[in-house]
């Protein structure tokens, strides 16, 4: 990546009422005055209104921005121009700066430039991409407190105690021979205990978010007439599946868009299970259901509670290869079995009705937990850790966990040595120097413009 270059690209989203083109670099500012001619004189910096030359005989209105590096979100110097136009106009204004010898930005690039000026750690450089990724406004206030610094924040906080404890327990190496304890087997052993404690909080506090580029699947499963269909348009808010009382009216697997407060998941609805499936359509329904459930994150095993005889229904739960997640009574608004229901299955059923609605609140939070976790007590701690974040958290506390062994075996120096690898490995999550194939595949996942 060439910081001398100078970057043009769009970086609004596509079909919005303004288009942003924005550069950054060296030339960024030279490039706009080209092209931008202001009502009033021009400013070093801040926002003019003016028109836009697209061609010689073409100009248009709009805003030119500028931020005078270091002043910048890049950290260069970046120019933007606001304008309203049509998708044709804003890219003949693109190829316009591309006519002057700037440089198509990359995926990511404009932010990548900013991790590399020191604008932003790394942990905030991938909130920018989980803000423009998230689907609610949990994901958002998540992303948001990540990108505000509150991981590095408190990753800084556990290092520092991290190397307080591990300069003790080398002190004490190097000075072995000595009549001085700097820190005894069980200081050293709480200190790391509540290191470890701390760690466990943040991945058990924290939100698990990806960017959602292949959405979760959450699959409805049950007998045939069980009321899947009715339960998917309840919770879709459309008739995407076709309703009737006879059976096996489902046959493919029909799927929605599933938007909660907290999560977005494609949710389906697929053929009912049949314990002895009959002609080959049966078949072949069958195995396009059990083919979708195989895969999805999470499964909603719907009984019909109006039924006594449930032989059928504790048959076809054995079909399921994975263990449904939420169990649900169907129909409840007609007289129900529920207590026989759940004495026979042995666990707690959910009774909800699509005509009345019971019930599809509390689905709605249940498939939340499962696939965001449960929110923690204060929302406002939560923070958004992508996969890399997890990843790193969780090895730094295997790996000081296995250090505490060996300090309970007497084996100071090789806990010494663990204890520096899990301080080096959470130096990975701030602005310390990273493999530059990980910096690819961390700024390959944006969009271009960003």
């Amino acid at each position: 990546m060439n910081l001398s270059d100078t970057i043009v690209a769009v970086s609004s989203a596509p079909g919005g009422f303004r288009s942003i083109v924005r550069l950054t670099g060296p030339r960024a500012i030279a490039a706009a005055r080209q092209v931008f001619t202001p009502h009033d004189a021009w400013q070093s910096a801040g926002v003019m209104a003016g028109s836009i030359a697209l061609d010689a005989d073409l100009r248009i209105e709009g805003h030119l921005y500028l931020f005078v590096a270091p002043h910048s979100y890049t950290g260069d110097s970046l120019a933007e121009i606001h304008l309203e136009a049509s998708k044709v106009l804003v890219e003949t204004l693109v190829e316009k700066f591309l006519g002057q010898g700037l440089r198509p930005a990359g995926p990511g690039e404009f932010t990548a430039r900013a991790y590399l000026n020191g604008k932003l750690d790394l942990a905030q450089a991938e909130a920018v991409n989980e803000i423009i990724a998230g689907s609610n406004r949990f994901q958002l206030d998540a992303a948001e407190r990540l990108l505000s610094g509150r991981l590095s924040q408190q990753i800084h906080t556990i290092r520092e105690g991290l190397l307080d404890c591990l300069s003790l327990i080398e002190a004490g190496l190097d000075f072995s021979e000595e009549p001085i304890e700097f820190i005894s087997t069980e200081q050293a052993l709480e200190r790391l205990g509540a290191i470890r404690s701390d760690l466990e909080s943040l991945l058990a506090g924290s939100i698990r978010y990806e960017s959602l580029i292949d959405l979760p699947a959450v699959g409805i499963a049950g007998a045939p007439n069980a009321g899947k269909s009715s339960l998917l348009n309840a919770l879709l808010g459309q008739d995407r599946s076709i309703v009737s009382d006879q059976r096996k009216t489902t046959r493919d697997v029909l799927s929605g868009l599933f938007t909660t407060e907290r999560c977005q998941c494609v949710l389906f609805d697929c053929a009912g299970l049949l314990v002895s499936p009959e002609g080959i359509l049966d078949r072949l329904a069958q195995q396009a259901a059990i083919e979708a459930l195989r895969h999805c994150q999470a499964i909603l095993f719907c009984v019909d509670a109006t039924k006594s005889d449930l032989s059928e229904d504790l048959a076809v739960l054995k079909l399921i290869e994975s263990r449904p997640t939420v169990y649900i009574a169907t129909k409840c608004d007609l007289p129900s079995h529920l207590g026989n229901l759940q004495r026979s299955f042995g666990t707690e059923f959910l009774p909800t009705s699509a005509h009345t609605q019971e019930g599809l609140d509390e689905l709605k939070r249940r498939v939340e937990d499962v696939l965001c976790g449960a929110p923690p007590q204060d929302g406002n701690d939560a923070i958004a850790l992508t996969t890399r974040h997890k990843q790193v958290v969780g090895d730094a506390l295997e790996t000081i966990t296995q250090a505490s062994s060996e300090i309970e075996q007497g084996s100071e120096e090789t806990a010494a040595a663990m204890l520096r690898a899990a301080y080096e490995a959470l130096s990975d999550i701030e602005t310390q120097p990273v493999d530059e194939q990980l910096l690819d595949r961390i700024f390959g996942r944006f969009c271009i413009g960003k």
